[in-house]
């Protein structure tokens, strides 16, 4: 009989199941046509549970980090407007709220491609980017944002600080979710924050994913689904706490947590105060409560599926925007395949003449979106939705309508 895997933060063996999503292939892992052809592809368990003591929700560690996160890496943030907007929006306050300028020091992992300490460049405010990925990093030199190419985690953390990098204020956006040892990467931050830095990390809040049913935000980069409760206990077993929080409306709904030192001076918001009662009342504190998640899952499939049925026999053809890293856990989960959906458009040329994972559909330039004339355009990155009806609004003139699917299947007037 298999053990049960530990939980990757307080080693409880983890006997719980939020979700099984079955074998699946990288999310981000798009093939080239040769790859297509040798017809060699390979699947990892995507299966979340719950731990029942700290209340961590996690995939089973089944894909090293190196392997995802190489230098193919396929994710650039500067192809989505609407983050670059928000990355703009966040650098005008952070800088406003913490009095940034000249003298100061903004240091972002998982920095990208640049997308968001180009804001503070703008500003003369000096910057660091540290990104694992060599080929966003380099987009990211190019924007004139200096970016060390390394895993950040206590090691790599105790070896900047001694070459005298200190920082007024850390970003970690969306990054917080995506490391294997979640209490090793978070110990990093107390050594290269200043003693009365600010640390803000950005991430998909658990609560949404339950109750909003987005089962498709689950893949293996994707190592955890955080909640405040399972954060702040990271966070204090390495020296932080957070005092302040904001709700997002990125990602289906985020947090943005402000960290500062155990000892730091700054006084708990009210803001932090209500979070923390919210969750409570939810009951994340409780494992009874992410019991029932494996049926609306289940429902959301269903309804999809016969959503491509009816559209099958109605002759309509059927594509989708957003060559994105939830769309394919979503489509692997509902087995679909090429013949179901003729293409997905995506602006990124990284992913263009490529295959999504697992459904094999082909990933066309948006420009292809008139040649082909879908009926139905399923918008994968349900997140950029208003954003991608607004770029596309020309699919009216053919009768093209768009659909979502999450938490049910919806066509779009």
């Amino acid at each position: 009989m298999t053990s049960a895997p530990l939980c990757r933060f307080c080693r409880t063996p983890l006997t719980h199941t939020l979700v099984d999503l079955g074998d699946q292939p990288l999310a981000n892992s798009y093939l080239t046509p040769e790859q297509l052809a040798a017809g060699v592809e390979a699947a990892y368990p995507l299966h979340a549970r719950v731990c029942h003591a700290c209340f961590l929700v996690q995939v089973d560690d089944v894909v090293p980090a190196e392997a995802i996160f190489d230098e193919g890496y396929a994710y650039f943030s500067s192809y989505s407007a609407s983050w670059v907007e928000h990355a703009r929006r966040y650098a005008e306050a952070m800088t406003e709220r913490f009095g940034l300028g000249p003298e100061s020091l903004v240091v972002e992992v998982a920095s990208n491609d640049g997308y968001l300490l180009q804001h503070f460049v703008a500003k003369d405010v000096p910057v660091l980017g540290i990104e694992p990925t060599a080929n966003t990093a380099e987009a990211a030199r190019a924007r004139g944002v200096p970016t060390e190419v390394v895993f950040f985690n206590a090691e790599t953390a105790r070896q900047m600080a001694a070459r005298g990098v200190r920082a007024d204020l850390m970003a970690a956006n969306n990054v917080l979710a995506h490391v294997p040892d979640i209490a090793g990467f978070v110990a990093g931050f107390q050594h290269v924050l200043k003693q009365e830095g600010v640390l803000t990390f950005e991430f998909p809040h658990l609560l949404n994913l339950i109750e909003k049913v987005q089962f498709d935000t689950i893949y293996h980069e994707h190592f955890s689904y955080l909640s405040l409760l399972a954060v702040e206990q990271v966070l204090r077993a390495n020296g932080l706490r957070p005092f302040d929080v904001e709700l997002l409306p990125t990602h289906g709904g985020s947090l943005r947590l402000f960290v500062c030192h155990l000892g730091s001076g700054r006084e708990e918001t009210q803001a932090l105060r209500a979070l923390r009662a919210r969750e409570q009342a939810a009951g994340l504190d409780r494992i009874e409560t992410y019991d029932g998640f494996t049926p609306r899952v289940e429902a959301v499939r269903t309804s999809f599926l016969k959503f491509l049925e009816d559209a099958e026999v109605e002759g309509k053809r059927v594509a989708a925007y957003g060559a994105a890293a939830k769309g394919n856990t979503f489509l692997n989960y509902c087995g679909v395949t090429a013949r179901q959906i003729v293409a997905a458009f995506d602006a990124n040329p990284a992913k263009q003449g490529r295959f999504l994972p697992g459904s094999h559909v082909p990933i066309l330039a948006p420009s292809e979106v008139p040649r082909i004339k879908p009926d139905f355009l399923l918008i994968l990155p349900w997140n950029l939705k208003d954003e991608i009806r607004a770029q596309l609004s020309f699919i009216d003139g053919w009768g093209g309508r768009f659909v979502t699917a999450s938490p049910e299947t919806q066509v779009i007037a």
